[in-house]
């Protein structure tokens, strides 16, 4: 890759979540000395879109590189991609406009990292291109955006305070925090919910071909939940969260124990929480209305048609304001069972360490997830000979377990905190 003109190229800088990262890599540029450009259908949007974070930002982006690319057009996309050495994918739903992308990458030789939130397309991915990635020392990256570099290096960050002791089960629990105007999310992570859960029967047979044979069985379990719950850990009432965490995390183990960095299996639930029964009954309200009309063809395209009724005014075209944004912030708990000591003949498999860890950060959907992207990419670019692979279709745990990816988002008010370890407290005790 020596000799790109650009270190890192923007796709779908123009888009909501892309203007958003627009300031954001215009600022971690200019701290890293690195060269940049933005790309997408429309010269004119991506021109406003760099006069508006010019003024946002206070930067001169007058010299920044535009460069015209559509995913209709395989082409522009090869051409795009040769230019540089990172693309920074933020056009979806990935499910139509992902796969593109990531083949004009490898055919460059370009790495490639996404937002995806999307299972299937991040699965489906590593399917069918982890094989010649690999071939042409390219890494595709997916899901470096909120979904879900807290989960995976949170879990990273939770792992790392057993130190020679042994991790094998997380709960992670997310709260949002809004400001008094509360909060709306674009429309784009909607549709994007409506074509994976209409698609969903697909993703058993894919997950088989992905992984033919079965997880190593875990030492210990953790206790089933209900659907709705109230934990005493957060204080808060709590649902299986939505999001491809859970998926990805599954895959990052998978790799971690195919590449001997993980001899046992860690599990992984993670959970969505709200403070009050009315707020958790209202969001059990939504997921049975929604589950109901993304089930089939004509309720899909009332929930395409409809976000702003059928999400109860959460999800919106034009997305929050800035005001809102600004008022909005989030934190995710982390909850590790484990041991002390490696014992691989112990005869009580009940943890005898329990450790709390905890994530902090702005707004994760438009503020932490350009901060979130922005950093793995310079991550992958300054410490590339880190990543044990030599490219191919990985999780941003399996990318990135070996990096500084953590103190670099420290450094950018993405905070790492170890709430309490039982082992500590017992050790005062005595």
């Amino acid at each position: 890759m020596e000799g790109r003109k650009f270190d890192i190229i923007l796709f779908g800088a123009s888009g909501f979540t892309g203007q958003y990262t627009v300031d954001e890599v215009a600022r971690v540029a200019e701290e890293e000395h690195l060269t940049w450009a933005v790309a997408g259908r429309s010269m004119h949007k991506l021109q406003k879109v760099l006069s508006e974070a010019s003024s946002r930002t206070g930067k001169n982006l007058d010299e920044t590189a535009i460069i015209i690319a559509d995913t209709s057009s395989p082409a522009s996309l090869h051409e795009m991609a040769s230019q540089g050495k990172v693309v920074l994918n933020c056009v979806g739903p990935y499910r139509f406009y992902g796969e593109a992308v990531v083949k004009a990458c490898i055919e460059a030789g370009t790495h490639h990292l996404d937002i995806s939130g999307e299972a299937q397309f991040l699965e489906n991915t590593q399917l069918l291109y982890n094989a010649i990635a690999k071939e042409n020392n390219v890494f595709i990256i997916g899901s470096v955006g909120f979904d879900s570099i807290p989960a995976e290096m949170g879990l990273k960050y939770t792992w790392q305070q057993f130190q020679d002791g042994e991790l094998t089960n997380v709960e992670s629990y997310m709260s949002g925090h809004s400001g008094p105007e509360s909060f709306t999310v674009n429309t784009g992570t909607f549709e994007s919910a409506v074509y994976g859960f209409s698609h969903m029967k697909e993703l058993k047979p894919l997950r088989k071909s992905l992984y033919p044979e079965p997880m190593p069985r875990f030492e210990y379990r953790l206790p089933k939940r209900r659907v709705l719950f109230y934990s005493k850990e957060v204080n808060k009432w709590c649902l299986p969260f939505p999001g491809s965490d859970k998926s990805v995390v599954y895959r990052t183990v998978r790799d971690h124990l195919a590449n001997g960095r993980l001899v046992k299996p860690i599990e992984f639930n993670p959970y969505f929480c709200v403070d009050s029964l009315a707020q958790a009954l209202g969001l059990v309200a939504f997921v049975f209305v929604f589950g109901l009309f993304a089930s089939f063809s004509f309720g899909q395209t009332l929930l395409l048609k409809y976000p702003h009724i059928f999400s109860f005014g959460f999800f919106k075209k034009g997305g929050p304001t800035k005001k809102q944004i600004d008022a909005c912030s989030f934190s995710m708990t982390f909850i590790g069972h484990g041991y002390n000591k490696v014992d691989k003949d112990r005869a009580d498999k009940t943890p005898d360490k329990i450790l709390t860890s905890k994530i902090l950060g702005p707004e994760p959907g438009y503020v932490a997830t350009p901060i979130f992207m922005t950093q793995a990419a310079v991550t992958l670019l300054k410490e590339k000979d880190k990543i044990t692979q030599r490219g191919g279709v990985l999780t941003p745990g399996a990318a990135f377990w070996n990096t500084s990816l953590i103190d670099r988002l420290q450094a950018h008010n993405i905070k790492f905190i170890t709430v309490s370890d039982s082992s500590s407290t017992d050790k005062k005790n005595e």
